[in-house]
Parts: structure tokens; C-alpha cells; sequence
């Protein structure tokens, strides 16, 4: 069991669904400092995001805390090997989370300006989109 990922769910499986326009909900800053903004409508999985967590943990050590603002609670069926096409969908393969653009994914507070920066670019090399990072002063 993957460290994001939900414990319970009431329907195993889901739709795809869109994954277009803006953020309106989730573009809010809740904890100051800096942040990263998603510049893209993606998908990330729980895998790329915990490889990104862990990259900005381990470059900005102690003296920070760190908010994750999204959760991988999408589920994403793959049909096993040499399976035949029809025969229902197949089994749940691993979580994703949808990100559209302009929402807030990671908020550091703690550090100077140059280290959040090197954090996020290191952590943007795991996640599938362009970034931008945002300080507290320059809202927008």
C-alpha cells in the first residue's frame, strides 16, 4: 500500500472525466512563504508525487515545513497482459491526481528565497509540468 492513496472509497472504479480549463477552487494560498503553481492541465500519479516530496525534503533538511495540496484519489485501470480487448474494465493499477492549471501543488515556509527555488526545480524534474514559482508578496 502506497503512502497516497485512499484507505476506503465507494466505487472502486471511475470514469476518466476532462481535465480542462482553470483551477477556481484550489488557486488560494493557505500557508504563506512560497509555493508551487501548476502552469498545465495534467495527471500526476502518487508515485510522482512522493518522489517529489522526497526530493524537497531532502534538499531543504529541517528547517522548513512543508504542505502538500493535492491528493491522489483517482483511480487508474490498466488491463493485465495479453488480455483480450472487451471483457469489462480491468483492475486498478495505481492513483492519480487531477491538476489543472494555475493550482496550488506544494507550500514551503521556512526558507530563504533561493532554497525554495532550488527545492522546486529539483522536485520539478519527477512531475510532468511546467511550474512557477510564487512568493507571498507578488499575489496574483
Amino acid at each position: 500500500m502506497s503512502l497516497l492513496q485512499p484507505m476506503r472509497w465507494k466505487f472502486r472504479k471511475q470514469r476518466r472525466g476532462r481535465n480542462k480549463w482553470i483551477s477556481n477552487r484550489w488557486n488560494y494560498v493557505a500557508f504563506w512563504e512560497y509555493w508551487m503553481k501548476a502552469l498545465e492541465n495534467v495527471y500526476i500519479t502518487n508515485r510522482q508525487l512522493e518522489a517529489a516530496r522526497k526530493v524537497i525534503v531532502r534538499y531543504i533538511r529541517k528547517t522548513w515545513k512543508l504542505w502538500i495540496r493535492i491528493f491522489p484519489d483517482i483511480p487508474y485501470t490498466k488491463k493485465g497482459l495479453e488480455m483480450p480487448m472487451g471483457k469489462w474494465k480491468g483492475d486498478v493499477d495505481h492513483y492519480r491526481a487531477r491538476v489543472k492549471r494555475w493550482r496550488i501543488i506544494f507550500e514551503i515556509t521556512g526558507v530563504d528565497r533561493e532554497t525554495a527555488e532550488e527545492a522546486f526545480k529539483q522536485a520539478a524534474y519527477k512531475l510532468p509540468w511546467t511550474y512557477r514559482l510564487v512568493e507571498r508578496w507578488e499575489i496574483r
